[in-house]
This record gives structure tokens, sequence and C-alpha cells, in this order.
């Protein structure tokens, strides 16, 4: 299993390297568990050279479970270049397959604990509208592609756009931020935080538990990308603007 896990994972850095997908049929026989892919995905991120400066949690409703076959959520690591400002600009040619989501951001302003609650959490962290743009090292991936391939590959991590801090928010408001995309200045797609475990929270909660199973924490400066407010959409050319409520703010990215 050790030498498949290094297979696995070397052959995702040359996909990544060299923009050309694999075909994940021809890891169908892989033999990975769940636990046994976060190896993979752990070996994977290591040869990027770069540090981890987030997370991005996946699965997070009963909807997209049901697509993946789990009944949880699960992680990926987002290195530091994959972390864009609001108002981004980002090559089509860069990616693979992209997709594009609506999520909150919540960046650590201090490390977090496995014993905090979610008042706690929000205590120690600063929220920010976000856009995700999930992409794989494997082609014709969404929504094939088996769950142990998707957490290998960093939970599809593409890059993520986070846009400015909002203001404090409660657990309650939290629960029922709906949200608002155009693309080219027409109505895309629509969202609400509920869709992520009931509340974006509960996700930070859940990874932070998850987390510390490993001996590891979510550090100061972490970002978290706490899952999708609805379905994902292809990303294509052009100009997104996604709107959340309650004050939580704008986010823009630029696709060329």
């Amino acid at each position: 299993m050790v030498e498949k896990t290094e297979e696995l994972a070397q052959d995702l850095y040359e996909a990544y390297q060299t923009g050309r997908a694999l075909r994940w049929e021809d890891y169908r026989q892989s033999g990975l568990d769940p636990e046994s892919a976060y190896d993979v995905q752990h070996a994977f991120n290591s040869q990027k050279g770069e540090a981890v400066k987030g997370y991005k949690i996946s699965l997070t409703s009963k909807q997209t479970q049901d697509m993946f076959h789990s009944d949880s959520p699960l992680y990926g690591q987002i290195v530091a270049s994959a972390v864009l400002k609001d108002g981004a600009e980002l090559s089509l040619s860069e990616l693979n397959e992209p997709l594009l989501e609506l999520e909150l951001e919540f960046t650590a302003e201090e490390d977090l604990s496995v014993d905090d609650d979610e008042e706690t959490l929000l205590k120690k962290t600063s929220i920010a509208p976000g856009i995700e743009v999930p992409d794989s090292r494997f082609g014709d991936w969404f929504p094939k592609l088996p769950l142990e391939l998707v957490i290998s590959d960093s939970a599809v991590c593409g890059r993520v756009v986070v846009g400015p801090k909002a203001p404090e928010l409660t657990v309650d408001q939290l629960s029922d931020i709906h949200t608002s995309a155009t693309f080219n200045g027409q109505a895309f797609m629509t969202g609400v935080s509920s869709e992520v475990l009931g509340n974006p929270v509960k996700a930070l909660k859940w990874l932070v538990t998850r987390l510390a199973r490993e001996g590891k924490k979510v550090t100061k400066g972490t970002t978290v990308s706490t899952g999708t407010f609805c379905l994902p959409e292809k990303l294509k050319k052009g100009d997104y603007v996604a709107t959340f409520d309650h004050g939580v703010g704008t986010v823009t990215l630029h696709v060329r």
C-alpha cells in the first residue's frame, strides 16, 4: 500500500505540474480507503514545495455526500498560490475542468482548538465572502470521481477567492446567509448557508475535530473554505460577482 500511495502521489504531482489530466478509471483498483487516501493527499501536497495556507471542506450537504457515496464531509489542503484575493484574474488555460462554488471563508485570528465550541470558533476567526474553483488532476471527474480519489486529489482543490473581511456575525445569522452570483452581469446562481451542514461554523468545527485526530490544528492565519451553498456550475471565461446578505459583502473573480 505504501508503494501505491507513493505512485499515486507522484502521478498527481506530475499532472499538477504538466496540466495533463489522468484517467481516473486507471486507478479504480487502487485499494485505497479514505484514511490511506489522506496519506496520498499529504504526499501529493508535500511535493508542491509550498506552505499549506488553508483547507477546503467538501461534501457538506446530503446531496453532495450522496453523489460521492459518503456519510461525512472530507477536507483538502490549499497551498499559498491557490489562495486568491477579491478581484483576482484567473486564466482558464491553467486549469483542467474547473467548476465554481459560493462559500464562506473563515480565517483563524489565533490557533483553533478541538475544545472550542461554535461561539468560541467565531470569536477566534474572521469571515469573508468566497468563491471556490474546484478542479481535479483527473479528467471527466465531476461527478464521477470515486471518493478515495477525491480525497487523494486534495478534495479537488483548484483555487479559492477570498473577499473582504465581513462584520462579526452570530451563530444564528450564519445559518441563514443567502447569496446570489452574476456572470457577465446576468443572474447565474443562488445559494444559502444552511446547505453547509446546517451552518458553516459546523463545518469548521468538523475540520478542527478531524485534524485533531491527526495531531494537527488550524493555526493562526489559516483560511478555511467551509463548503458550497449550492451545486457547482462549470467555470467559463467572464466576470463573476457573488453577493452575500447579512452584510457579509461581495467577492469578484475575472476568468480569462
